[in-house]
C-alpha cells in the first residue's frame, strides 16, 4: 500500500514538474536579465520622475514597482534613498505595494496558470498599487507615512566586469533562492492530488462560495513563502475547482502578508500604519475576490 502511494505521488510530482519547469526556468532567466541589465535604468528613470507628474505619478510608480526585480528587502533601501531625495510618500506607497505583489519573474511563473489568471493577477496588482498610493495621498495629508531610519541602499552584487558572468551569477542566486520552494510547491501539490478529493475542494473554494474567498485569503498567510513555490499549488487548486475569486484573494494576501515581508514593513510603517496596511490588504483581497466570482457567475 505504501509503495503504491509512493508511485502515485512520484507520478503526480513528475507530471506537474514537466508542466511548470519551463515557466520556472524562463522566469529566472527574465528576472536575472532585468536585474543585471535593466535595474539601474529603471531606478534612474524613477528618480528622474520627481516633480514632473504630481498625483498622476502614482501610475508610473506602480508600473515601475511591477517591473522591478527587487524583493521587499531590496525595495526598502531603494525607497529609503528616494525618500531622502524628496520622493512623495504616495508614489513610494504605490511603488512598494506593487513591488511586493509582483515582479517580472513572477509574471512568467504565473503564465503556467493560464492567460485569464495571469491577466487577473497583473491587473489586480496594478490596481492594488495605485489604490495604496491614492489612500496614502488622501489620508496622510502631508504627514509622513514611512520611517526609513536605519535603512540604506546596499551595494549591488552584480558588479562583475564580465556581463555574461554577472548574469550567470545572478541566475545562480535565483536558482538557489527559488529552487527549494519550487520543488516543495510541486511536492505539496502532488500530496493534494493524492489525498484531497477534488469534490471537497470545489465545495470549499467553489465559484458560488463567498466563504471560500475568505478562506483562500486566510490561507495566503501561512502558505506563502515564495511566489514560484505557490504556482504548482494554485495550478492544482484551480484544476480541482477553486474559483477565480478565491485564487485572486490568495494571490493578493499571500505576498502581501508573507512573514518576512511583514517584519520589514512593521519597521518602516510603525504600529498604526502597519495595522492600516493589514486592513487594506485584507479588504482589497476580499473585495476583488468577491467581484471576480460575481463576474464569472454572470459571465
Amino acid at each position: 500500500m505504501i509503495q503504491r502511494e509512493a508511485i502515485y505521488l512520484w507520478y503526480y510530482f513528475t507530471v506537474q514538474f514537466d508542466q511548470i519547469f519551463a515557466y520556472w526556468v524562463w522566469g529566472m532567466a527574465v528576472g536575472s536579465f532585468v536585474s543585471v541589465f535593466c535595474k539601474e535604468r529603471i531606478l534612474r528613470f524613477f528618480a528622474a520622475m520627481q516633480g514632473k507628474y504630481g498625483l498622476f505619478g502614482i501610475v508610473p510608480a506602480c508600473l515601475l514597482g511591477i517591473a522591478s526585480p527587487l524583493c521587499l528587502y531590496g525595495t526598502i533601501p531603494v525607497a529609503a534613498s528616494f525618500s531622502e531625495k524628496g520622493m512623495r510618500d504616495d508614489w513610494l506607497a504605490s511603488f512598494m505595494m506593487a513591488s511586493i505583489l509582483l515582479n517580472p519573474q513572477l509574471i512568467i511563473y504565473s503564465a503556467a496558470l493560464g492567460s485569464v489568471v495571469l491577466t487577473v493577477r497583473v491587473v489586480l496588482c496594478f490596481f492594488c498599487g495605485v489604490t495604496a498610493g491614492l489612500l496614502v495621498r488622501v489620508c496622510c495629508r502631508g504627514r509622513p507615512f514611512f520611517d526609513f531610519t536605519g535603512f540604506h541602499e546596499g551595494t549591488s552584487r552584480d558588479k562583475d566586469p564580465n556581463l555574461l558572468m554577472r548574469y550567470v551569477r545572478n541566475f545562480g542566486r535565483n536558482l538557489r533562492a527559488t529552487g527549494p520552494w519550487f520543488l516543495l510547491g510541486i511536492f505539496l501539490s502532488a500530496l493534494f492530488q493524492l489525498y484531497v478529493p477534488a469534490g471537497s475542494f470545489e465545495r470549499l473554494f467553489g465559484r458560488r462560495n463567498g466563504f471560500g474567498v475568505l478562506m483562500a485569503a486566510t490561507m495566503g498567510v501561512p502558505l506563502y513563502s515564495c511566489g514560484g513555490g505557490t504556482i504548482p499549488l494554485l495550478q492544482q487548486w484551480l484544476a480541482d475547482g477553486m474559483s477565480l475569486g478565491s485564487a485572486s484573494a490568495f494571490m493578493i494576501t499571500g505576498p502581501a502578508t508573507k512573514i518576512t515581508n511583514l517584519g520589514a514593513l512593521k519597521i518602516v510603517l510603525g504600529l498604526k500604519n502597519f495595522i492600516l496596511y493589514l486592513l487594506f490588504v485584507t479588504g482589497f483581497s476580499l473585495l476583488t475576490g468577491l467581484t471576480a466570482n460575481t463576474m464569472m457567475n454572470t459571465g
